[in-house]
């Protein structure tokens, strides 16, 4: 049996810019939807599946957050700080590598959450992990009925979940949620240096080891500060 991911790499240090004006004076991932900051949406997931411990990486406004994580007591926090020069999500994976034993982690964006799942999403996601056969196993949305998404979609998925590119000019029925499980051996050997996570999940869908895992509910992508407005009706409609 592959191993299953443990831990989660959670990332809080972006710079929020198309939330500005909000995020001038907060960060982006202690917005609030529901009454919660983001940031707690995703650990409280992360909670819930039974994840031992979060890395929150963090750079901008960086003091709020730890201040707002103080008094977190599951899952375990690690802060991995990022002040001295923002590392992307490839770089703040390379910085904290050695976490990770060598296992396969849980990558998890703070921009985003979902409702009217009738399971943890997280267990869901994983469980549906082979590390046989996947590199990369991503948690997608449907485009369709997704709150905040733009573009023409990110993947097409065959019937065993293996995930494609649209060509340009394509319309791709799944987006990415921010969610999914990674191996940690596919950044051995990476510099400590800023750079993109996507690359990483383009190369494992050339080798056919990125796979997908279609969202049970509906995700909301609260990227923007027009976003937060709707995304709020749709929560609290959804748990009332």
């Amino acid at each position: 049996m592959s191993a299953r991911p443990e831990k989660a790499l959670v990332f809080a240090a972006g710079l929020g810019t198309r939330m500005r004006p909000i995020t001038l004076s907060l960060p982006k991932p202690l917005v609030r939807v529901g009454g919660k900051a983001m940031l707690d949406h995703v650990l409280d997931r992360l909670e819930d599946a039974g994840v031992s411990e979060a890395i929150v990486n963090v750079h901008w406004l960086a003091d709020q957050i730890e201040d707002h994580l103080r008094g977190r007591a599951a899952p375990r926090i690690t802060i991995s700080d990022e002040r001295d020069l923002l590392l992307d999500q490839g770089g703040g994976v390379v910085k904290v590598l050695d976490e990770f034993g060598g296992k396969p982690f849980f990558i998890c964006n703070t921009d985003a959450l979902w409702v009217d799942e009738p399971e943890s999403q997280i267990a869901r996601l994983a469980r549906a992990w082979d590390g046989a056969k996947m590199d990369v196993l991503l948690l997608l949305a449907d485009m369709k009925t997704s709150l905040g998404v733009e573009g023409r979609g990110d993947f097409f998925s065959d019937a065993q979940g293996r995930l494609s590119r649209p060509t340009p000019g394509e319309n791709a029925p799944y987006v990415y949620t921010g969610v999914g499980i990674i191996k940690s051996e596919l950044f051995e050997g990476c510099p400590l240096a800023p750079f993109r996570l996507a690359p990483f999940f383009f190369a494992a869908a050339e080798r056919g080891r990125l796979f997908g895992l279609p969202l049970n509910g509906r995700w909301l992508h609260v990227g923007a500060p027009e976003t937060i407005e709707e995304a709020e009706k749709v929560y609290r409609a959804a748990v009332a």
